[in-house]
């Protein structure tokens, strides 16, 4: 059982940049690849971005390449959503989410295979 726990959401104008965090418990935070995904009220749960277990490997959906950054400190069982240049259509409920791994290189852009979620931190942007 992995828990995670999301922080570091706010209210922000366009333009800045916040960075999210989210902590796992448990030894096992190794074997997993973390994402990020948001949800923006009445819309889908969307893909953002996603690290695999060993850090080598990243992918990010179209709509934040070259503005967010993903990133995981294994030592501290903590992956980071590092967002700049933040728009409106940003806004949205961002749930980090961990999918077990059997390789080091392993990513994944389906919600539906992720094993464990947080219970999501609020990120508005405003205009």
């Amino acid at each position: 059982q992995v828990q995670l726990v999301e922080s570091g959401g706010g209210l922000v104008q366009a333009g800045g940049s916040l960075r999210l965090s989210c902590v796992a418990s448990g030894r096992t935070f190794t074997s997993y690849a973390m994402g990020w995904f948001r949800q923006a009220p009445g819309e889908e749960r969307d893909f953002v971005g996603v690290i695999s277990r060993s850090g080598s490997n990243t992918h990010y959906a179209d709509s934040v390449k070259g503005r967010f950054t993903i990133s995981r400190d294994n030592a501290k069982n903590t992956v980071y959503l590092q967002m700049n240049s933040l728009k409106p259509e940003d806004t949205a409920v961002y749930y980090c989410a961990a999918v077990r791994s059997y390789t080091s290189y392993y990513i994944s852009d389906n919600y539906a295979g992720y094993d464990y979620w947080g219970q999501g931190t609020q990120v508005t942007v405003s205009s």
